[in-house]
């Protein structure tokens, strides 16, 4: 295990709404747990749990967090929590619903910008200058219906069963991938 490889993935979610399209983040976020054994305990700002990700040939320490607070609030305690076990930005992946990206897509990219997510501008706005860290959107398609609305309402179970499975098994595949490449 190389040192400062660790990786803190962070769901974004309102947990009060889980299986929401807005909560899908807290929904990848409980399957890697389960996934990787990962037991998560209450803690003063969300859920946290700590286990170890196999990339490559490499074991790298892995955080998991979910925010106790709504989304558009929960940028404070995403990077406090951050801080507090990796530090960098760079080795935090925030894992947001996307509205551009058709449903059970996913894109990942470090740096950017917000794309107009509110749960990503609290996080931009709490870290300050330094914004680079990963962000993976998982899309949710749009319909003509109001945005807020439309976020609002429950995965269907196909969407539900895809990033249970398949979609986790995607996911997992990228975060490996960044874990890798913050190891060089």
């Amino acid at each position: 295990m190389r040192q400062g490889s660790h990786i803190f993935v962070a769901a974004l979610g309102n947990m009060p709404y889980p299986l929401t399209r807005h909560s899908v983040g807290q929904l990848i976020v409980d399957g890697l747990a389960m996934r990787l054994g990962i037991s998560m305990r209450s803690e003063r700002g969300g859920h946290i749990g700590h286990g170890t990700l196999r990339a490559g040939a490499e074991t790298i320490p892995l955080t998991l967090f979910k925010s106790k607070y709504l989304m558009n609030v929960s940028g404070p305690s995403i990077v406090a929590a951050c801080r507090k076990t990796v530090g960098s930005p760079q080795s935090m992946v925030v894992i947001s619903d996307s509205l551009s990206h058709k449903p059970m897509a996913l894109s990942v990219r470090l740096g950017g910008s917000a794309n107009g997510h509110n749960g990503v501008k609290s996080i931009i706005a709490a870290l300050g200058q330094n914004t680079d860290f990963w962000r993976m959107r998982v899309g949710i398609g749009k319909n003509a219906a109001d945005a807020t609305e439309y976020v609002m309402h429950r995965l269907s179970p196909p969407e539900i069963e895809y990033w249970r499975r398949p979609g986790l098994d995607a996911v997992l595949r990228e975060v490996e991938k960044i874990a890798l490449q913050t190891t060089t």
